[in-house]
C-alpha cells in the first residue's frame, strides 16, 4: 500500500508546473497547501494509481484515501476524492461515518470541499437519502467547510430536481450564516434546484429578499431568466 503512495506522491512531485503553484492561492482566502500540478494531471494521476489498487477491499482502499487526506495537500485531497467517488457502487450505510469523520477533520479549503461532496457525498446520499437528515445538523457546525458540506452535498442531485424540501430546509437554516462562503454554497444549491424548478426556488428566495444575504441571493437567481432577475432584484 505504501508503495502505491509513495510513488504517487513521487509523480506528483514530478509534475509541478510553477505557474501553477504560483497562482492557485489567490483563488482562496485561507492558506493552502500544495504541490502545483494542474488539476487534468492530477485526474489522470488518480486514475491510473485507482488500477493498481481496486482490487483492494475498500476498507482498505479508504485508508490509503485518509492518508492522502491527512497530508493536507490539495492534489492528494483530490485523489482521495476520486477513488472515494470510485467506490460508490459499494456503499454502506456506515460509511457515513467514515465520511462525516473526513468531512470535520480534512476539507479545509472550498476546492476539496466541493469535490468531495458533490460527488462521494452526493452518490452516498442518492443511495441512503435517510442522512439527509444529518446534513441538517452539519448547519449548525463552528467549522464553515461542514456548514458549506451541508448544502453542497446535494448539488448534483439537486441538478435533477431531487431533495427540494431538503433543499429549502437547509437554505433556511444557513440564511444569515455570516460566512461568504456558505452563503454561496447554498445559494449554489437553490441555483442548481432552479433548472429544474424554477418557480419553487424563485418563490422561496423571493420570500427571503429582506433577509438572505445579498451573495446567496444573487447565487441562487443567477440562472433564471432575465425578466424574472429583474423583478427579484427590485426593491
Amino acid at each position: 500500500m505504501n508503495k502505491t503512495i509513495n510513488n504517487l506522491r513521487k509523480e506528483l512531485k514530478e509534475n509541478v508546473n510553477d505557474h501553477t503553484k504560483n497562482t492557485t492561492q489567490r483563488f482562496f482566502k485561507e492558506e493552502i497547501k500544495i504541490y502545483g500540478v494542474k488539476i487534468p494531471v492530477v485526474n489522470s494521476i488518480a486514475k491510473r494509481y485507482f488500477r493498481e489498487i481496486k482490487e483492494l477491499d475498500k476498507g482498505e482502499i479508504f485508508l490509503l484515501c485518509e492518508e492522502l487526506f491527512s497530508s493536507g495537500y490539495m492534489e492528494e485531497s483530490f485523489v482521495a476524492c476520486d477513488w472515494s467517488y470510485n467506490l460508490r457502487e459499494s456503499y454502506e450505510e456506515k460509511d457515513f461515518l467514515i465520511f462525516e469523520d473526513w468531512t470535520k477533520q480534512y476539507i479545509n479549503n472550498w476546492a476539496v470541499c466541493d469535490r468531495f461532496c458533490n460527488h462521494t457525498m452526493g452518490s452516498f446520499l442518492k443511495k441512503y437519502p435517510k442522512y439527509v437528515k444529518n446534513l441538517k445538523e452539519w448547519t449548525g457546525s463552528k467549522n464553515r467547510w461542514v456548514r458549506r458540506a451541508s448544502s453542497v452535498s446535494l448539488i448534483i442531485p439537486a441538478k435533477k430536481g431531487e431533495f427540494l424540501k431538503d433543499v429549502f430546509e437547509i437554505a433556511d437554516l444557513l440564511l444569515n450564516d455570516e460566512d461568504d462562503l456558505v452563503q454561496k454554497g447554498y445559494g449554489w444549491l437553490l441555483k442548481v434546484a432552479s433548472e429544474i424548478n424554477q418557480k419553487q426556488v424563485y418563490d422561496f428566495v423571493v420570500a427571503r429578499k429582506d433577509t438572505m444575504p445579498r451573495t446567496a441571493y444573487r447565487y441562487a437567481i443567477e440562472k433564471m431568466p432575465v425578466s424574472l432577475k429583474k423583478e427579484a432584484m427590485k426593491k
